[in-house]
């Protein structure tokens, strides 16, 4: 124990005679290194400068507005000229506004039309073409024809329907139009054909429906209890609506005027050679190889008219099947309830004459 008590004792404070607080007292103030380094690394960064002084846009607004005109303001209220338009298309219609046949009616002369076909042209005699070239043209009456019918001089017949006569279709005895010598195809020139009804007077029929006459032209056969323009091969024009059928079975497309008691009308075809010829590669459809014009005529002034392949006839319902010039058509009168007519094949008779 003595010797721990030894190692654990008091001990000099001095070594060398000298104070151990004066050999290794600190220089006064903390150290150097200590204060360099805290101000250095431990100093708050600068302030940001202000976003007022420093981000502030230029005055005014952007060169690109300040430069470009905005766009005009559109006045969709303002009304087009519409004289400047083309005229609109002609309207087809469903039905008539005035008469409709019956639905078995019209089945009874599809299947008649699919049963008979259009018969093909034949060369008639000189006799025959010489005939129909002065007018000298008969009317074949129906067997549902009701009424009177007869003829008055060479080329004009008369003729009178009871208010109960049904739809009936008088036909002319010798096609209008020969296919294979009147084409201009074979003729090199054109081909017209024309005729004049005047409307003496028109009264009511017994049903109550506005009775008419219509004036057109069909190949046949034909079914006579059916107006012309209600079947393939036909077109005609309405007194009851004025409008005009072209194979169409349903209600037409507005063409005219109703055709009133007192007033001559007439209706020609024109057959002519296109003025541009089909092109190589082209369809039937899409370039016939002859134009057909219908006119109107109505006391005497041709009033309207349409081409046959331009219009819509050619995509509506039956087409312009039989129309096209390759066919024999045939002149074609419909009546339906109380009409008193006077039809007139003879150019002699006509308010309107070819110039």
């Amino acid at each position: 124990m003595g010797f721990f008590k030894s190692l654990k004792g008091d001990h000099p404070q001095t070594i060398g005679g000298e104070s151990d607080s004066q050999s290794y007292a600190p220089p006064p103030g903390p150290p150097p290194s200590r204060n360099l380094f805290n101000r250095e690394r431990h100093d708050p960064p600068p302030k940001p400068p202000s976003s007022q002084d420093e981000f502030l846009p230029p005055p005014g607004p952007p060169p690109s507005q300040r430069d470009v005109e905005p766009p005009p303001y559109h006045d969709w209220q303002q009304v087009p000229d519409t004289a400047l338009l083309p005229p609109p298309p002609s309207l087809g219609h469903t039905e008539s506004p005035t008469g409709n046949s019956s639905l078995s009616e019209a089945d009874r002369a599809h299947q008649f039309c699919r049963q008979y076909p259009l018969i093909q042209p034949h060369q008639p005699t000189p006799v025959q073409h010489d005939m129909v070239k002065r007018g000298d043209v008969r009317l074949v009456k129906p067997r549902e024809y009701q009424g009177n019918l007869a003829m008055a001089a060479t080329g004009r017949w008369t003729g009178q329907t009871k208010a109960g006569c049904p739809d009936a279709c008088l036909l002319s005895f010798l096609p209008f139009y020969f296919a294979v010598p009147d084409s201009p195809l074979v003729t090199g020139v054109k081909k017209t054909i024309y005729y004049e009804v005047k409307v003496l007077s028109i009264g009511q029929s017994r049903n109550g429906d506005t009775s008419s006459i219509a004036l057109g032209y069909a190949g046949v056969p034909y079914p006579t209890w059916r107006a012309p323009g209600w079947e393939r091969g036909s077109l005609a024009v309405f007194s009851d609506d004025g409008r005009k059928f072209v194979n169409n079975t349903y209600g037409g497309t507005d063409f005219t005027s109703p055709i009133l008691a007192g007033q001559t009308v007439g209706l020609g075809m024109d057959f002519t050679i296109p003025d541009t010829p089909p092109s190589y590669g082209a369809s039937l459809a899409q370039t016939p190889d002859i134009k057909v014009d219908i006119f109107f005529t109505r006391d005497g002034v041709k009033e309207s008219g349409w081409n046959l392949h331009e219009e819509s006839d050619a995509e509506n319902y039956g087409g312009v099947d039989g129309l096209d010039g390759h066919y024999d058509l045939y002149a074609a009168v419909g009546l339906f309830g109380r009409v008193e007519f006077e039809v007139n094949f003879s150019s002699r008779d006509w308010l309107w004459q070819p110039s």
